[in-house]
Parts: structure tokens; C-alpha cells; sequence
């Protein structure tokens, strides 16, 4: 796969619906992705870094939802 993650792979690592992260990314969260010559998003493992990051620092892992 060469590090290039869907949004899917990073929507299932981070714990959160495609559609949160296409909202973060709206909301300016997160940076945008690069897009494939199909224009699906495509993500490197820097860009999951920083989403695990963004979202370790916004929510409590202990805290129940």
C-alpha cells in the first residue's frame, strides 16, 4: 500500500466514522488530504499521526461516550 491509507483505514484506526473526519477536515481540524488522480482522499502515516494526536488531545480515552 506504500503508507497511502484511505479514509476508511484512518476512519477504523482512529475510532471515528469516515464522515468525522470529512467534517474535521471541513472545520479545519485537520489538514486536507492529497487526492488521487480519481480524487479519493489519500493519507500518508504523518497525516494519522497528526489526526491520533488531534484527537488524544481533544478526548479523554477514559471518559465513556
Amino acid at each position: 500500500m506504500n503508507g497511502r491509507l484511505t479514509i476508511t483505514d484512518i476512519a477504523k484506526k482512529v475510532g471515528v466514522t469516515p464522515k468525522t473526519i470529512v467534517r474535521w477536515e471541513k472545520s479545519g481540524k485537520i489538514r486536507k488530504p492529497k487526492r488521487d488522480w480519481k480524487g479519493w482522499r489519500i493519507y500518508l502515516e504523518e497525516d494519522l499521526s497528526h489526526i491520533q494526536q488531534m484527537v488524544t488531545a481533544v478526548y479523554d480515552p477514559n471518559e465513556a461516550i
